[in-house]
């Protein structure tokens, strides 16, 4: 919670119950200054300490309990300390950063991305950051858990097991916030006392798709209540742990001119404008190439887009999203031919041999893998010699490294295009454009 003090500084305190209210009174306050943002998005002094939702230049004090700093006081605020805009902010842990204001987001994740690069000494043109609007977020994963008078859903507090209810969130697409009286009558068909629900709403174009985990043993009583409950709803699918209980009609993602119905709980662009943006990166990077092979494809986020105008040959290691593609593929009207593999591109990376038996030389290469990065596959891609490549990353201090791989074998990085579709959180995510010298 935040107040203005009678020093006239801002006061943030641990909600009533908690253990540092007892200690406020016997134990030192210290006071520091918050040099800079650490990659979590916590303010950090000399120590370290770290001090939640605090901005560079602001002098604080509060009780140092380990390497933190808790019940802050904002004794000097930054100039770029801004109302934070949910009236969740204050309880709910789903945001890092409403309390800086929009420009000051949008530089800190790109030094972010420039001071990643920095660090493997690599430089490139930056272009203007695209951050995704409010109310964008097209999935989410709230904890629902019955009460005694009925059922609470939310997310979680920050480092806190507590529950905050969300009804006015302005991170959420609102059909999945019309959607948290569904989450809530789930918990109380089939949530213990003990356990909360974990359920997952996802948009997509035929209506709401549905995963639940940490729930009841299915029954058929439990499996009918479930079904009704979808009905009432207009659930497009239901799914009950790793077993589908209802589907009116398949859930639908647009990729392109291609609809795909993705499996339950599988990755997708966490915005749909956060996607768009990815996209254009990429088809600009790959413009004019024939001959695409997309590594880590998930479903077809790119691949399906691409193919509309090249051939392309995508790998990935789920064979149910490998099964979603083909069949969006097979579906989709005027795309060109697509060739898809199951292949863990962590253990066995694709090869610069396992290329020649198609017959084709491959004009680009895109590559989206996990946080980790794809060491092993970047250092495989370098030595194909794929002039283009398009570069697309959910984690900058990865991909600085892996561009440094590239960089070395012959390629240019061109340019980086960060995209801020985690928007008021210190998520990020960049598109790069590499293309080989000479």
């Amino acid at each position: 919670m935040c107040f203005w003090a009678a020093n006239g500084g801002f006061h943030l305190f641990s909600p009533p119950g908690s253990r540092y209210l007892a200690r406020m009174t016997d134990v030192a306050r210290t006071t520091a200054t918050i040099t800079r943002l650490g990659h979590q998005g916590d303010g950090v002094a000399l120590g370290p300490l770290f001090a939640p939702r605090t901005l560079p230049d602001e002098e604080v004090s509060g009780i140092v309990d380990g390497s933190q700093l808790t019940d802050i006081r904002i004794e000097t605020p930054s100039e770029h300390r801004v109302q934070a805009p949910c009236r969740h902010y204050k309880s709910c842990g789903g945001c890092q950063l409403q309390h800086a204001s929009d420009e000051f987001v949008a530089d800190w994740k790109l030094e972010i991305v420039k001071n990643a690069l920095t660090a493997q000494g690599l430089e490139a043109e930056f272009r203007p950051i695209h951050t995704s609007p409010a109310q964008s977020r097209r999935r989410a994963t709230l904890a629902v858990r019955r009460t005694k008078k009925g059922a609470m859903a939310g997310f979680h507090g920050r480092a806190s097991g507590v529950i905050t209810p969300i009804p006015d969130c302005l991170l959420l697409d609102p059909a999945l916030i019309a959607a948290i009286p569904l989450a809530e009558a789930l918990a109380m068909a089939g949530a213990s006392r003990k356990t909360p629900l974990s359920v997952t709403l996802t948009t997509s174009e035929t209506g709401l798709d549905v995963l639940v985990r940490e729930g009841k043993p299915l029954d058929s009583t439990l499996r009918g209540t479930l079904a009704a409950l979808a009905g009432q709803h207009g659930v497009a699918r239901l799914t009950w742990e790793d077993e589908q209980v209802a589907m009116e009609q398949p859930p639908l993602q647009a990729f392109g001119s291609a609809r795909v119905c993705t499996p339950a709980g599988s990755f997708l662009q966490a915005t749909r404008d956060g996607e768009d943006a990815l996209l254009a990166s990429v088809l600009e990077i790959t413009k004019g190439a024939k001959r695409i092979v997309d590594l880590f494809a998930g479903c077809g986020t790119f691949s399906l887009p691409l193919a509309a105008s090249a051939e392309v040959y995508a790998l990935e290691s789920e064979p149910e999203m490998i099964a979603a593609l083909e069949a969006g593929w097979r579906q989709g009207k005027g795309l060109k031919k697509l060739k898809s593999e199951v292949r863990d591109l962590f253990r066995n990376p694709l090869l610069p041999e396992d290329l020649k038996p198609f017959g084709a030389f491959y004009e680009a290469a895109v590559i989206d893998p996990p946080r980790a990065g794809a060491e092993a596959q970047v250092a495989q891609l370098a030595e194909t010699q794929i002039p283009t490549i398009a570069y697309v990353s959910c984690n900058p201090v990865t991909f600085a490294r892996d561009a440094k791989v590239l960089v070395a074998a012959g390629y240019r990085l061109n340019w980086v295009q960060v995209v801020d579709q985690f928007r008021w959180s210190a998520h990020t995510e960049v598109v790069a454009s590499f293309t080989l010298d000479g």
